[in-house]
Order: C-alpha cells, then structure tokens, then sequence
C-alpha cells in the first residue's frame, strides 16, 4: 500500500508517502509560496508516486465541517495567498483518489495515537510549540470536531506578575500563542529560542505560560497523556520546569496516577518528528477505507 501524506505548513510543505505499517518510504520538503506556485508541485509529485490515497494535515484554520460548502478550504489566515483556498477539493480533482484532511497538529496527535506514544489511549492531547501554538485533541479515540477545530493556542492566559510583555497575537495580545511562541519569545528576550538556551529565566517564563496553558486543558478535557512538541520544545531543557509548574498550579486538586507519574504524563513526541507525516498517512488509509 502506497499512501501520499501531505503536512502542509506556513513555512514548508512536506510530502512523503507511507506504507500501512506506519513507515516512511519517500519524503521531500518544498518552501510554502503561493497556491499558484505551490500546488502544481504537490499534485505532480503525489502523481509520479502513484499513491492510492492522500491524507492532509494543513495548517489552519481550516474548515472541517463536512456540510459546510468551504468544507477543505484554508480559512481566515494570515497568510493571504491561501485564505479560502480549496485545498481539498483541488487534490481530489487533480489526483482523483480518496483523500481524507484535517489540521496539521491534529494529523501530528492522531500519528502519535496510532504509532506512538498515545497509542493505546482513549484521551490525549498534543500540542505545538513553535511559530504559532496549536492543540490537536482526541476524545474517545477521535479527533476533537466542533463548529470548527481547537485553537489551543488562543486561550488568554494571566499575565506573570514581572511581565510587562503586550504579546504577538494580533488577535489577543496575550493568549497563549501570543506569550510563548517561538516569535513572542524572540520578540521579547531579543534572540530566538535556541539562542537563549542557557537563559534561566527565559524557560522559567516559558514554563510559566505552557503550564497555564496545560493546566487549562486538563480541568476541561481530562486527557490520559500530553504531548509536547514543536521548535520550541526542542529545547527539551524546558520539560522539567513546565512539569513542576504544572503540578504547582494544579495544586493538587486532581490527584490521579497520572499526574503522580508526571514525568510521564506530560511527554515529547516519540516519532522522530515524524508525527505529522504518519497522522497524515492514517488520515488517507481512513478515507481509502471509507471509500471501498
């Protein structure tokens, strides 16, 4: 089985295709430019791999709602040469094969439910910490749909009482994107975050926002694991202080085996960062399934 995989984002697009044992057997990255530009390249290369389904994980907002006519369009984004572009409906004319869609950071949580280090669970939640923040949620072993998908990233959080930071939302201010992206800590502290890896004080601030922000999620949608992923948490340095900030805040409200087991509770990915590619590969094995 040859199954094409499509993690699209702002930066970079990245194809691969994937067998149905979850390995990756071709992958290649080409630079996010406009769709004109763009989507012929993708088109031909899943097209020369001869590729049975296609599964996509864009980066959003996109549109989910099946009954919605924007169904697989990019919405409201700032990245103006793809807002409401049909990215769905063009893979399915061009390539004429099933082709399943979702979030980029859902495909990256539903690769760690189905090969990785949620796998076996029925609640998890993964999030990214990167460019921007985004959560990919999944509740009885299913991705979390609503009226649109989460956006984890823009839940406002408190500001820390010697912060005097505005924030890099243009939306919020001081969400949770806007206090501990990749941007909002070079905007801050004058360096990017791979720069700044000896600053204690940098990934205590960090830490401060990203526990608020787990925190959030774990009083609303009592996930089983968290997975933290992401530029930014490459700086893996910031795991230990993101989980004694957490467990302060919780406070011992909840006290469950989870939590009592924090180092395992709150986890880095285990797919060599393949998580993305492999939640895009189980998105068009469903919708091949779907279509037979």
């Amino acid at each position: 089985m040859r199954i094409g995989a499509l993690e699209g984002g702002g930066t970079k697009m990245v194809l691969a295709v994937c067998n149905e044992n979850g390995e990756v057997l071709d992958r290649v990255s080409i630079p996010t430019e406009t769709p004109e530009i763009t989507m012929p390249k993708m088109i031909a290369y899943f097209k020369e791999q001869q590729v049975e389904a296609l599964g996509i994980g864009f980066f959003g907002p996109v549109i989910l709602n099946e009954q919605s006519p924007k169904y697989g369009c990019v919405g409201n984004t700032p990245k103006l040469a793809w807002k409401w572009y049909p990215v769905l409906d063009e893979f399915k004319k061009a390539l004429q094969i099933p082709v399943g869609f979702d979030t980029d950071v859902n495909a990256a949580a539903l690769g760690e439910a189905t090969w990785g280090i949620t796998k076996g669970l029925k609640n998890s939640i993964y999030i990214t910490v990167g460019t921007g923040i985004g959560a990919g949620v999944i509740v009885d072993g299913k991705m979390l749909h609503g009226m649109q998908h989460p956006e984890g990233g823009h839940i406002l959080v408190a500001p820390h009482p010697n912060d005097t930071y505005k924030g890099k939302c243009p939306y919020h201010g001081r969400c949770l994107e806007g206090m501990a992206s990749g941007p909002a800590i070079e905007e801050r502290w004058g360096k990017k975050a791979y720069e700044l890896s000896d600053k204690k004080e940098v990934w205590e601030l960090e830490a401060y926002y990203v526990a608020q922000g787990l925190v959030d999620m774990i009083m609303l949608l009592s996930p089983e694991r968290i997975v933290l992923g992401g530029g930014v948490m490459h700086q893996t340095h910031v795991m230990d202080l993101i989980r004694k900030e957490t467990l302060r805040m919780v406070n011992k409200y909840i006290d469950t085996e989870e939590l009592s087991d924090i180092e395992n509770y709150i986890v880095l990915p285990s797919l060599n960062d393949n998580q993305g590619i492999l939640g895009c590969a189980k998105l068009g094995m469903d919708a091949l399934t779907a279509a037979k």
